[in-house]
């Protein structure tokens, strides 16, 4: 099962993020978690939002350049191994991972988002090995 990601493009320049911050604050779309990568032109901020499309509705009119793309989230349990185990299963399944990050929630397993080449391929086959993912009303939910 897959969710939304908010991706935004920014400016490597001081306060840029901190812009960013405020318009999702001032129209209620709260962040449940982010990654940021930068370079030193650009930076690329992913976001797990409670509502993705106002999210970059709201960006967008400000100026910012943002999208919307699906990702999976996947639960761990809170064992050793148990992150290798999965994208080993990925891999064997030809299917690459593009970028994984970190989601801290409260709940019984840990969860990381991953957005792989071949998002149905692999929603299926965590699907079929028993590896839970997050709905979409679950993520609504925290």
């Amino acid at each position: 099962m897959t969710v939304k990601q908010l991706s935004v493009f920014i400016e490597n320049r001081r306060g840029r993020l901190g812009e960013v911050l405020h318009f999702l604050k001032e129209n209620k779309v709260s962040i449940l978690s982010m990654s940021l990568a930068d370079t030193s032109e650009f930076g690329l901020l992913r976001l797990i939002v409670n509502d993705p499309e106002k999210g970059s509705k709201v960006l967008n009119e400000a100026g910012f350049a943002s999208t919307v793309t699906d990702v999976i989230i996947i639960k761990l349990p809170h064992i050793a191994g148990a992150l290798q185990e999965i994208l080993e299963l990925i891999s064997k399944n030809d299917i690459d991972i593009e970028y994984a990050y970190g989601l801290s929630v409260e709940a019984e397993d840990a969860t990381i988002v991953v957005k792989t080449s071949q998002i149905d391929k692999a929603c299926q086959t965590l699907k079929d090995n028993g590896i839970g993912t997050m709905s979409p009303k679950e993520l609504e939910a925290l």
